[in-house]
């Protein structure tokens, strides 16, 4: 389940996403005014590093989030099909 690996997430070393957005968005903890505030997610902003594989940055979650965790420091984009 989502909530049982969250935490692990601060000792993970690199976490793989692969076509998700809302539910690991940050914003569903964040920002009490997002229209995913309290959504359930899985914290991989918490990891040493994130990969993201995703088709474009254009495009949004379900929600019509954009994702913050996309743009931290510690994430890298892999673009495209």
């Amino acid at each position: 389940e989502m909530e049982e690996i969250n935490d692990e997430l601060p000792e993970t070393d690199v976490v793989l996403v692969i076509g998700a957005s809302d539910t690991v968005n940050s914003d569903a903890e964040d920002d009490p005014g997002s229209a995913i505030a309290g959504m359930p997610v899985i914290r991989v902003w918490e990891a040493g590093n994130v990969c993201v594989l995703k088709r474009s940055m254009g495009s949004v979650g379900y929600a019509g989030c954009d994702n913050p965790v996309f743009y931290n420091e510690n994430t890298d984009m892999l673009l495209g099909d």
